[in-house]
């Protein structure tokens, strides 16, 4: 799940600041699962918008909108039928939703209502964890299913380091050292001798280091 936060209302409202007639956009995707950019804190945040435009005098139009997914094309351009008459729309979704309205409304100014943040996991009500960074070359099968790229501080393909004390990273005792975890899992399943076996370098290539990456499916084109 792409976690993401949505900004501080001061940062939206300077973003806005220039608009009179704006769309909330929200994303049924993983911004909702998040309780950051469904159809509830889109209400939520219109309603913000407008109340504090008005204590000003200078009132603001806010379209509510909610759509599937903002990452999707079909979704995408069928969300052109709702924006008529705005100036702006402020997008609740991730950065990649973000981006992609903004590529098919060229003439409106998409602009974030979100920082997007991990990758993650749900580990409880209201409290999200990292748990990839979606370098391209997943070592999970190889690390018991703890991502050494991601969970640990240094990213060390080869761990831990000499930093870790008692189960606990160096960089903050409330951090669980990722090769730690890794010596536990494999411990429990009776394969502790694989901690032996060296990983070689990790091929970048695959990670964001080289730029924009895609996937293209050749059955699905």
């Amino acid at each position: 799940m792409i976690v993401a936060v949505r900004k501080p209302l001061a940062e939206i409202e300077a973003l806005l600041e220039a608009h009179r007639a704006v769309a909330v956009v929200g994303c049924r995707g993983c911004v909702t699962v998040c309780n950051v950019g469904g159809e509830k804190e889109v209400g939520i945040l219109a309603a913000e918008l407008a109340l504090a435009r008005r204590t000003k005098g200078r009132p603001l139009e806010v379209r509510e909108v909610t759509i599937e997914r903002q990452c999707d094309p079909e979704y995408v351009d069928a969300l052109g039928g709702q924006l008529g008459g705005v100036e702006a729309v402020l997008s609740l979704a991730c950065g990649a939703g973000i981006g992609f309205v903004a590529e098919r409304y060229l003439r409106l100014r998409v602009l974030p209502g979100v920082n997007t943040v991990f990758l993650g996991v749900t580990e409880s009500g209201g409290k999200w964890s990292e748990r990839c960074q979606a370098c391209g070359d997943c070592k999970l099968g190889w690390t018991a299913g703890v991502c050494p790229i991601a969970r640990c501080s240094k990213s060390l393909l080869n761990g831990p380091c000499g930093g870790s004390m008692k189960g606990s990273c160096e960089i903050d005792a409330a951090v669980p050292c990722a090769w730690q975890l890794i010596v536990e899992r494999l411990t429990e399943r009776g394969e502790l001798e694989r901690y032996e076996e060296i990983a070689p370098a990790n091929d970048w290539r695959s990670a964001r280091d080289g730029g924009p990456r895609s996937v293209t499916r050749e059955d699905l084109t």
